[in-house]
């Protein structure tokens, strides 16, 4: 039982809980901007009344495909898609390429084994290869 409460009590299981609550909501907000403002815009620009796209059905050999539901379904997949591209990962990414920039100014590539290696180093701490300083350093 110590184990389980252990597994219960990690920060993962915490995180992975909030980040469930938050996705629902914001998969219910997602939901309801799609519903509430990008269908009436459709209606808007192609002239008619609001468009219910879960109306749209065909059907053959009597089975019903319920193609306006997908339709709806997937605009809320692209507008939550194109929400988490540009408010999460562009900005992450942006924030990442920052440390690495930062990274790089502090190390180095060993020309022998291609180990990552302090910028000031003067032998490789993985093959012990003698380094040549760089020559637009002063020493």
């Amino acid at each position: 039982m110590g184990g389980f409460r252990k597994f219960l009590l990690r920060g993962n299981i915490v995180e992975l809980a909030i980040a469930v609550i938050v996705g629902a909501t914001f998969s219910g907000l997602v939901q309801a901007l799609v519903a509430d403002l990008i269908t009436p815009l459709i209606g808007a620009i192609t002239g008619g009344k609001q468009p219910d796209f879960a109306q749209y059905t065909f059907t053959i050999n009597g089975s019903q495909f319920k193609y306006g539901d997908f339709l709806n379904h997937l605009i809320t997949f692209i507008v939550i898609a194109a929400v988490v591209y540009w408010l999460i990962v562009a900005p992450m990414n942006r924030l990442v390429a920052l440390f690495e920039k930062d990274k790089a100014a502090t190390t180095k590539e060993c020309p022998e084994c291609l180990s990552e290696i302090p910028a000031e180093a003067r032998r490789c701490a993985h093959c012990t290869a003698e380094l040549v300083p760089d020559s637009h350093k002063p020493q």
